[in-house]
């Protein structure tokens, strides 16, 4: 028998939560061909293309983030690096409401401004619908598989005259069709940004209306919930509400407690998972292993300031009177009523303000000798979507106690992006989600044990979004595999330094081929686009 790659002495965590066993693993083209008992390598008849000895170090499947927003990303650096060099060997894209799809071309320039807040710069946008989409990153030839979501705000850009307005039946049943073209192609599910405009702007019903297409393509719903000052938890209602309506697969995204008033109150959160789940209800959630969150500045503006994106921010911003409601609007607070603590504001991008990077909201407001919020309207009547900045806004008892839950899952909530010097100082989260977990909440904090932890990047990730060959270690599986040393593995991305590579991850294989050797990215991009079957 001939391999094409025979994966020597490793111990393996299939993905599934078992313990760990002893395995040679035989690769033939991009398919797991074989589970051997240790010693029972090439020889006798059985040859392999090439031969790694992982004697040492854990072999688990490649991780899926389940969370990301590297879909402009991946289209103009498809190298995948600060993923790739954690073990991430899928992206799911589209989160949040945003996705580089449909595309209305009336409202093309509306959409492209809808995806600068992703943070990568102006997307390429060339097509009008899924498959177009999936042509441009197959054709930019990716290190890593990607997976996406259609977007609510997409929807709502390319189905209505005003997306920034309340939605007729019209538009909601063009949503509706938008959506089940996207999904017949190919999308994994629908995502919704409800604390992000246009897709806030969309109430439970025209929500509903659009889930319930996801329901009947067996596709997931992915939710970035209604979070609202000292309504936090009624976003989780809100979201579970929406599965027993639809009797669909919710994904809720990025579980966190983002109010102060709402700090300490992970198991109130969870009760309500579990209660559900207790309905019958398929539900879960992903986090990430941090205690701050990151987004364009523009998502705290309230919402009317929002109208009409970066164009209407600058047109409207000569109004005096515009900016004085404005200016007392952000001064109340943010989603609602969210009180402002401008220390734990950190601009990390600002355009061609290279000395902004790292400063808070508070400390640009002191050198300049002006009002916080003035500082914070400024900046996004001039930057638009390039102002970016991370929220400290969060705590890490929270964060742990929704990471060790049975229902959730691993998303690092971060793009795709090189190790390469650039503007800014993006949230550490896109070079270290993964590693981060297994370094120190598995073998510094024992929050999670070793299988434990790889089911939530794996095997977990696949069910939700129904990749049937992927997330596990067994003959028949994609060869999508990673191998790490349990004894260093870590992050090593810093708020102050993010583009830093992790410790510890040997080897990352995409498809059969071997993407990351030694912690080094190679030239290999065998990444696919891939497509839900329902």
């Amino acid at each position: 028998m001939a391999y094409d790659l025979w994966l020597h002495g490793a111990t393996v965590l299939d993905g599934t939560g078992a313990p760990e066993r002893r395995l040679d693993i035989g690769v033939t083209s991009d398919r797991i061909t074989h589970l051997a008992a240790p010693g029972a390598s090439p020889g006798d008849g059985v040859t392999a293309a090439e031969t790694v000895d992982l004697t040492g170090l854990t072999l688990a499947p490649g991780f899926i983030d389940v969370h990301t927003h590297s879909d402009v990303s991946l289209l103009l650096d498809p190298r995948g690096e600060s993923k790739a060099l954690q073990g991430v060997t899928t992206e799911v894209v589209g989160n949040c409401g945003y996705s580089a799809f449909p595309v209305h071309p009336a409202r093309h320039h509306l959409l492209t401004d809808h995806l600068a807040r992703l943070g990568d710069g102006p997307a390429p946008v060339t097509w009008t619908g899924f498959d177009g989409y999936a042509e441009a990153l197959t054709g930019a030839r990716p290190a890593i598989n990607v997976a996406a979501l259609a977007g609510h705000g997409a929807l709502r850009i390319a189905a209505m005259d005003d997306p920034y307005g309340p939605a007729t039946a019209d538009d909601v049943a063009r949503m509706r069709r938008l959506l089940d073209d996207a999904l017949a192609a190919g999308a994994f599910g629908l995502s919704t940004g409800l604390t992000h405009t246009p897709s806030s702007l969309g109430g439970p019903g025209e929500v509903t209306a659009l889930a319930e297409i996801c329901a009947a393509h067996d596709a997931v719903y992915a939710t970035h919930a209604r979070a609202s000052a000292g309504r936090e938890l009624a976003a989780v209602d809100e979201a579970v509400d929406t599965a027993r309506r639809t009797g669909g697969r919710l994904q809720f995204s990025h579980l966190a407690l983002n109010d102060p008033a709402s700090w300490g109150r992970a198991a109130d959160a969870l009760a309500r998972f579990d209660a559900a789940e207790a309905r019958g209800l398929d539900v879960a959630f992903d986090v990430y292993p941090y205690d701050a969150s990151s987004s364009a500045l523009v998502q705290y503006l309230p919402e009317w300031v929002q109208r009409d994106g970066s164009a209407g921010l600058r047109r409207n911003s000569g109004d005096a009177a515009w900016r004085r409601r404005a200016l007392g609007d952000i001064r109340a607070g943010f989603f609602g009523g969210i009180p402002w603590h401008w220390d734990r504001v950190v601009i990390t991008a600002a355009g061609p303000y290279e000395d902004l990077p790292g400063s808070s909201i508070a400390e640009v407001a002191r050198l300049r000798r002006r009002p916080p919020e003035e500082v914070l309207l400024d900046l996004c009547v001039e930057l638009g979507s390039a102002a970016q900045v991370v929220l400290h806004y969060r705590t890490e008892a929270d964060m742990t106690a929704f990471l060790a839950h049975r229902l959730s899952i691993v998303g690092s909530d971060g793009n795709a992006l090189p190790l390469r010097a650039g503007a800014g100082q993006p949230h550490p989260r896109a070079y270290g989600a993964n590693a981060r977990v297994l370094g120190r909440y598995v073998r510094e904090l024992g929050v999670l044990t070793w299988p434990d932890a790889v089911h939530k990047m794996t095997a977990a990730p696949a069910a939700r979004l129904g990749l049937r060959d992927r997330g596990r270690i067994r003959p028949g599986f994609v060869a999508d595999l990673v191998a790490f040393d349990r004894s260093v593995v870590a992050d090593r991305a810093t708020f102050e330094r993010p583009r830093q590579a992790p410790v510890g991850i040997a080897l990352t294989v995409v498809g059969g081929r071997i993407v990351v050797r030694d912690g080094v990215l190679g030239t290999a991009r065998p990444g696919k686009v891939l497509r839900h079957v329902g």
